[in-house]
């Protein structure tokens, strides 16, 4: 990705960055970690233990993208669901501040429909390998 390119989708992403860098600032002072790998920040530990598991999936969540910034229960978390993490990252330079109303929604939507809003959504299709178009 060009520099111009990468400034653009950093910049498109921000406002859920800095949803995440506040979560991560709150993980550091509660005694979490923090790590750069490339242009994204990763955070675990502290805080983010409890918050994680309020994630309304089967038992919480591992880890979560917001924007440029991971946050996981554990560094092993976030060595473990990097890969998967990176695809959000990259689908948060897309769609920039649309992108929670878009998961949200196409959740929501699968949900009414008796489908299962987390597995089948196409954003967590994507990041586990397995490409849809759209919300159906």
């Amino acid at each position: 990705m060009s520099r111009f390119r990468l400034i653009l989708a950093l910049l498109w992403a921000s406002p859920w960055t800095l949803v995440g860098v506040m979560i991560g600032l709150a993980a550091r002072s509660s005694g979490g970690g923090f790590q750069r790998v490339g242009h994204v920040l990763e955070f675990h530990g502290g805080i983010i233990r409890h918050v994680l598991r309020w994630v309304p999936i089967a038992g919480g969540a591992a880890a979560m993208t917001l924007g440029h910034c991971v946050i996981a229960r554990t560094r092993a978390d976030l060595d473990r669901s990097r890969r998967h993490e990176l695809v959000h990252v990259a689908q948060y330079e897309r769609w920039g501040p649309l992108f929670v109303p878009a998961y949200l929604g196409c959740s929501a939507w699968l949900w009414l429909r008796g489908r299962d809003p987390y597995l089948d959504n196409p954003f967590e299709e994507e990041a586990y390998g397995n490409e849809t178009i759209g919300c159906s």
